[in-house]
């Protein structure tokens, strides 16, 4: 059983989620529903749930404030938010997971189920790379905190040569030959990409970095050869727009 908590000023927001919760999550135990970020810290410290469902808007203190007192702990946090675009790609960028209000139960199954699929709890460090990130801080711009089933890994966006769908994981191939296996779909991985002018899906199945574009060959949709000597197939209706790219 999973123990979790609830972290929400909104009292519809938490009575929604215990109820999406109980519902499609069985195996989720709530154990409170907390109406404030102070209220949240005091559950945490007393109850020590495995799990947090955590609102980023509070008054008083927001979400990462939170977050902050309690990133030396050993817990898992799903972040819960109706807007802050800027919010959630800091997110998606420490490899933390989060659900957009209104919660859609497939969705809330799926960040569960990244839960449990993780061997390892978010560390000091992935917390610290999220603060990092949303004061801006330089030396994070251009790195991303790939979600794996041991934790994360820190990767050099510009060492990233072309990424791989397989399901609801990512095969990321780097300039070393070496790969990695995301626990997120290739489309949260290109969103995760999305603010870096390097990076273009050719194929339903493909996004790769224009940069390590070393040929391109002629065909229906075509093909190109990235720079490790790896080939993949361009979809005919993404073939304007990887040309428009290769040759401006």
């Amino acid at each position: 059983m999973i123990r979790s908590l609830i972290i929400d000023d909104e009292e519809n927001g938490r009575s929604a989620l215990q109820m999406l919760v109980h519902e499609y999550c069985p195996d989720v135990r709530v154990l409170e529903s907390c109406s404030s970020a102070a209220d949240g810290l005091r559950a945490i410290v007393e109850r020590k749930p495995d799990l947090i469902f955590l609102d980023i808007e509070m008054p008083l203190m927001t979400g990462f404030d939170l977050l902050e007192k309690i990133s030396h702990l050993p817990i898992s946090v799903i972040f819960t938010t109706a807007f802050h675009q800027y919010a959630i790609k800091a997110i998606r960028y420490s490899a933390l997971d989060y659900l957009l209000k209104p919660i859609d139960p497939e969705e809330l199954i799926a960040a569960v189920g990244r839960y449990r699929a993780q061997l390892s709890k978010p560390v000091a460090d992935q917390f610290r790379f999220l603060m990092d990130k949303l004061a801006q801080k330089e030396h994070t711009h251009r790195k991303l905190a790939i979600p794996n089933m041991e934790g994360f890994k820190l990767v050099s966006v510009d060492e990233i040569v072309s990424c791989e769908a397989d399901d609801n994981y990512t095969h990321i191939n780097l300039k070393n030959k070496s790969r990695i296996t995301a626990s997120r779909t290739l489309k949260e991985i290109q969103q995760l990409l999305e603010d870096y002018d390097l990076f273009i899906r050719i194929h339903h199945g493909y996004l790769v970095n224009l940069r390590e574009v070393s040929q391109y060959i002629r065909g229906e949709g075509g093909y190109v050869i990235m720079t490790d000597g790896s080939h993949f197939n361009v979809s005919r209706n993404k073939k304007e727009a990887l040309l428009r790219h290769l040759i401006r």
